[in-house]
């Protein structure tokens, strides 16, 4: 089969980043699906992942964390696909990736591709629909059946126009029906595309969050969810969030946090990493297939839409190198996203 990997972690203007392969076809095994990869997308755990260090790999090293495509194995245990069955997931960050033409995956992360979507645009959300869904939900336990309390809460979203962010507007407005959800945007166009996503208004991240909250007749917000490097904002989401609010981040952090900041407001403070489930194959890893199932039956409803604004063409090392260095620059919107291997 094709593939893209790398032997050497290396930066973007390398032309060696990564290497168009052929490989051996794996085996489904156990409750594995085989998946013949038709569309991929890219996010920025890949480009941490790859981020250059001493470290070498061989055999080569397949990264990527969504695809979308069509079942065309099992392994003896599975039971919730068949051959013929469009899927759509993120996979596990201990397994190899979906930057191939096929691909081992649990059933249990994998779930239905929605009908209504191409294999592309299918492609741009397994990751960051799980991580919004489990962040809203799971972390800041926002009622998934909206009650009047929910539907007079805030939101605010910090780093709106990335890919979690794009789709947990979304959620949050259409799903869990907020009364008030705010985004970080820092040019007009990325602005233009939280409203798009259902966002009430977005503010300036370079400028103080609270005074610019405060001039829309918000003197804090309920919730928080960032999704930027959580240092670089802790001080201020102390400020904004209100007592006895919930804020979540999904950006790891390379220095302590004060969490004592928090304790006057009796504010909780949590962590989500959708990897998480796969990595420790929880009790409850089959949850992700129900939410994906979930996202599925509200994109073929007309709730909630794709995040991809563009594809890059199809999957070679050329392609996936210029998809990398969009991400690395942070001027990125919504998804990137790349077809089957050619």
């Amino acid at each position: 089969m094709k593939a893209v990997g790398l032997y050497q972690y290396l930066p973007v203007t390398s032309p060696n980043c990564f290497i168009d392969l052929d490989l051996a076809q794996p085996t489904p095994k156990g409750n594995q699906l085989l998946v013949r990869v038709k569309a991929v997308s890219v996010n920025p755990v890949d480009t941490k992942v790859r981020k250059p260090k001493a470290k070498t790999e061989d055999p080569a090293r397949i990264i990527g964390w969504d695809a979308a495509g069509e079942v065309v194995a099992t392994g003896s245990e599975a039971r919730l696909f068949k051959p013929g069955n469009a899927v759509y997931y993120a996979g596990s960050i201990t397994q190899s990736g979906s930057n191939a033409e096929y691909q081992l995956v649990d059933e249990r992360i994998v779930g239905r591709k929605p009908s209504n979507l191409s294999f592309e645009q299918a492609a741009a959300l397994p990751l960051t629909a799980i991580t919004a869904w489990e962040a809203l939900f799971e972390r800041l336990h926002l009622p998934e059946i909206p009650t009047v309390q929910s539907q007079n809460a805030s939101l605010l979203i910090i780093a709106g126009a990335g890919g979690v962010g794009s789709i947990a507007t979304q959620i949050a407005k259409k799903i869990a029906r907020l009364g008030t959800v705010v985004c970080t945007a820092s040019r007009p166009e990325s602005s233009a595309w939280c409203t798009e996503m259902g966002a009430d208004f977005s503010i300036n991240p370079k400028e103080p969050l609270l005074p610019q909250l405060q001039a829309k007749g918000l003197n804090g917000v309920d919730y928080i969810l960032c999704c930027a490097p959580t240092e670089q904002y802790f001080a201020q989401m102390v400020d904004v969030i209100n007592p006895q609010g919930t804020l979540c981040t999904i950006v790891e952090t390379n220095q302590g946090l004060d969490m004592n900041r928090l304790q006057g407001k009796s504010a909780t403070f949590a962590w989500e990493f959708m990897f998480t489930r796969s990595m420790f194959s929880t009790n409850d890893i089959q949850q992700q297939h129900i939410l994906l199932n979930k996202v599925s039956t509200a994109i073929e409803a007309g709730t909630l839409v794709s995040t991809m604004t563009q594809c890059l063409g199809p999957l070679n090392a050329h392609n996936l190198t210029e998809a990398h260095r969009l991400i690395e620059s942070g001027q990125t919107i919504g998804k990137l996203v790349l077809s089957e291997c050619q």
